[in-house]
C-alpha cells in the first residue's frame, strides 16, 4: 500500500490501478485533518487500523479499558480544541466507550468515538451476528451526533462531518460507526484520494449581536454588587487575555468554577472563591462566562442566590439561555468573540462595582482564609484530608506547570478548595456529571498531549474505577504521580456493618490495601506514607524522577463526610434500620 500522495503522483491505468482499502483510508483521513493521536483498545475488527495508524506516524496509546481511553480522548479535546479520538471494538467495547462519550457531551468536550461494528444486514434482522448491536442508534441519545459509514468512499466525508460536529457550536461527543466490511473493502487509489475531505474552519466564530453587548454592559454598569462566574467553557475558549483584561478593567470580583480555576490565578485580589456563599447570596448582577446554571450553581435559585439578581449569560448555545431562571442579558456567541466585543464596549460603557461591596467581600474572604489556614496547619495523627492536602499544596506551589487531575467525593471537594491553580486548563476533574473513573484517563491524556508532569489526587474509591491503567502509564513511561488518599472507604472507612453475616458495611473498602504495590508490579515506583513528612518526601522524589509513581497515603478512616459537599443530594431513609 502507498500513501495518498504517492497514489496521486502519476496517472493510473484502469488495468493496473493501485488499490487501497477502508483501513488505509481512515488513517489517511485522520492525517489529512492533523489528527496525531488515537486512544483505544484493539480487537475485532479494528486491530489493523491501530497498526496502520501507528505505522503512519499517528501515536496510538492502548488502554486496558475503553472508558479510560474515551476519557483520555475527551480531555485531549478540552485541552486542544481538536476532537480527541477513541477507537474501540464492537458492541461491549463500544458500550464501554459510550460512558466517556456521554460524559464528554455533557461537559462540552470535543471527542469522536470510532467503533468497528458487525454486518448491518444481519444486525438489522437480529440474526445473531458476532457482537450484534445497532450501535449508531444506541449512541444517538448520549452523543451530540452519530453517523455510520456504509461505503468506503464515504469514510472521508464521514470523518469530516464528525470533526466539524464535535467542535462547532457547543462542543461534544460524536459517534462514528465503521462496519467491518467497510474497513476491509478495497477501491482504487484515485477514487479514494478524491474522497478525502480537509475540514476548513470547523468551529467558525459566532459574533454576538451588538444590541446584546449593549444590554449586558448596561446591566453590569448599573449594578452595585456585580459578580462574574467563570465556567469551564471560558477555559475551553482559550480567550484568557481578554477575560483577564475585562475582569481587571471592570474590577468585578469573580468566582471560577472548578475547571476554570487558573484563568486568573486563585490568589488574584478579585477572586472571591473564599467568600463564595456570601457573594452568591448578595450579588445583584451576575455575569456567567461559559458557565451553566445547573446543579453546580444551585440552578440559579434562592436561597443560594438572590431572587432579584439580574443575570448576564455568555453562551454559544441559545437554548441554554433561560434554562433555569430568567436571563436579563443573553449574549449568544462564542466566548472569544463575545469577550473581545465586551472588552471594547467598556470604552463607552464603563463598569465599576461599589467600594462597599468589595470591602464586604474582603472581610468574608479574610475570615474564611484564616479558618482554612488553621485547618491546614493542624497535624492530626493519623492525617485527615486537610493535613495531607496541605503537604501537596506546598509541594505544588512552585510547580504551576503541573497538571492536576482530581476525583473522588471528599478528595475532590477538599482538593478543589485547598490546591490553588495559577495557570488555565491545568485542573482537570469530574466536571458536570461528577462521574467517577475519569482519573487515569485524564492523567494519561494530559501527559500524552502536553508532555508535562501530572499529579492525580484520587480518593481510594475513585482510584478503583480505573486503577488498572497504571499499567498503561508504565508501558508508555508517562510522568504521572498518583496520590491515593486512602481512608479505607467510600466517603469514610469506619462505618459499622449492618448485617449479621460478617460482611463489611456498604461504604467500607480495604483500609490496609497496598495500592503502592500495584504500580511496582508494572515497573513504576510505589510509596506508602502515613504522616506529613513521609508524604512530602515521597512527593518530592516522585516529581523529580519523572517516572510513573503511586503514593498510597493513609488517612484517618473517620475522615470524610458522606457524599462530600453535596450530602444534600443524597436522600436518607425516613425509617430506622
Amino acid at each position: 500500500m502507498f500513501t495518498m500522495a504517492d497514489k496521486l503522483a502519476a496517472p493510473i491505468k484502469p488495468d493496473t490501478a493501485e488499490l487501497t482499502d477502508g483501513f488505509h483510508l481512515v488513517v489517511d483521513a485522520l492525517r489529512l485533518n492533523h489528527i496525531d493521536k488515537i486512544y483505544g483498545v484493539v480487537g475485532i475488527p479494528i486491530t489493523d487500523l491501530a497498526r496502520l495508524a501507528q505505522a503512519s506516524g499517528i501515536r496510538y496509546i492502548g488502554f486496558r479499558h475503553e472508558q479510560s481511553a474515551g476519557n483520555a480522548a475527551a480531555i485531549t479535546g478540552f485541552l486542544t480544541q481538536t476532537p480527541g479520538i477513541c477507537l474501540t471494538v464492537s458492541a461491549p467495547g463500544f458500550l464501554n466507550g459510550m460512558v466517556a462519550l456521554a460524559n464528554a457531551t455533557t461537559n462540552g468536550f470535543p471527542m469522536i468515538l470510532i467503533s468497528g461494528s458487525s454486518d448491518r444486514a444481519i444486525v438489522d434482522l437480529q440474526q445473531g451476528d458476532y457482537e450484534e448491536l445497532d450501535q449508531m442508534n444506541a449512541a444517538k441519545p448520549y452523543a451530540k451526533a452519530a453517523y455510520r459509514v456504509d461505503r468506503p468512499e464515504d469514510i472521508g466525508i464521514g470523518l469530516a462531518r464528525a470533526i466539524r460536529t464535535a467542535v462547532s457550536g457547543r462542543p461534544g461527543g460524536v459517534y462514528l460507526d465503521l462496519p467491518a466490511h467497510v474497513l476491509s473493502a478495497t477501491l482504487d487509489a484515485t477514487t479514494a484520494a478524491q474522497s478525502l475531505v480537509p475540514v476548513v474552519d470547523p468551529a467558525p466564530r459566532q459574533v454576538p449581536a451588538p444590541d446584546s453587548i449593549t444590554r449586558a454592559l448596561n446591566v453590569l454598569s448599573k449594578a452595585e454588587r456585580p459578580l462574574i462566574i467563570l465556567g469551564k467553557g471560558a477555559a475551553y475558549a482559550q480567550a484568557d487575555a481578554d477575560i483577564r483584561a475585562f475582569i481587571e478593567r471592570t474590577g468585578i470580583p469573580f468566582i471560577p468554577m472548578s475547571m476554570a480555576k487558573g484563568l486568573l490565578p486563585d490568589n488574584h485580589p478579585q477572586c472571591a472563591a473564599a467568600a463564595r456563599s456570601f457573594v452568591l447570596a448578595q450579588a445583584d448582577a451576575v455575569m456567567l462566562i461559559g458557565a451553566r446554571l445547573n446543579w453546580l450553581l444551585g440552578h440559579g435559585r434562592s436561597p443560594q442566590w438572590s431572587p432579584t439578581a439580574k443575570f448576564v449569560q455568555l453562551d454559544i448555545l441559545p437554548s441554554e439561555i433561560d434554562s433555569n431562571r430568567a436571563i436579563a442579558a443573553p449574549v449568544v456567541g462564542d466566548i472569544a468573540s463575545s469577550m473581545s466585543v465586551l472588552l471594547a464596549g467598556l470604552q463607552s460603557t464603563p463598569v465599576q462595582p461599589r467600594s462597599k461591596w468589595l470591602s464586604e467581600i474582603t472581610q468574608h474572604k479574610e475570615r474564611n482564609v484564616r479558618r482554612m489556614a488553621d485547618r491546614l496547619a493542624a497535624t492530626p495523627q493519623p492525617m485527615d484530608f486537610y493535613s495531607a492536602l496541605a503537604v501537596i499544596k506546598d509541594a505544588l506551589a512552585s510547580r504551576p506547570d503541573i497538571y492536576l487531575v482530581n476525583e473522588g467525593a471528599n478528595s475532590l471537594d477538599i482538593t478543589r478548595n485547598v490546591i490553588d491553580m495559577m495557570l488555565p486548563r491545568k485542573r482537570l476533574d469530574s466536571g458536570t456529571w461528577g462521574v467517577m473513573g475519569i482519573g487515569m484517563g485524564y492523567a494519561i491524556g494530559a501527559a500524552a498531549t502536553s508532555g508535562k508532569p501530572v499529579v492525580a489526587i484520587e480518593g481510594d474509591s475513585a482510584f478503583g474505577f480505573s486503577g488498572m491503567e497504571i499499567e498503561t502509564l508504565c508501558r508508555y513511561k508517562l510522568p504521572v504521580v498518583i496520590v491515593v488518599l486512602n481512608n479505607g472507604g467510600i466517603y469514610h472507612g469506619d462505618e459499622t456493618p449492618h448485617g449479621q453475616d460478617g460482611d463489611p458495611a456498604p461504604t467500607t473498602l480495604m483500609q490496609h490495601a497496598k495500592y503502592e504495590m500495584l504500580i511496582e508490579a508494572f515497573g513504576g515506583k510505589g510509596y506508602a506514607v502515613a504522616d506529613r513528612r513521609g508524604l512530602s518526601a515521597a512527593l518530592t522524589e516522585a516529581l523529580s524522577s519523572g517516572r510513573p509513581s503511586l503514593i498510597n497515603c493513609a488517612i484517618d478512616p473517620k475522615a470524610g463526610t458522606e457524599s462530600g459537599h453535596i450530602s444534600n443530594l443524597n436522600p436518607k431513609s425516613a425509617l430506622k434500620h
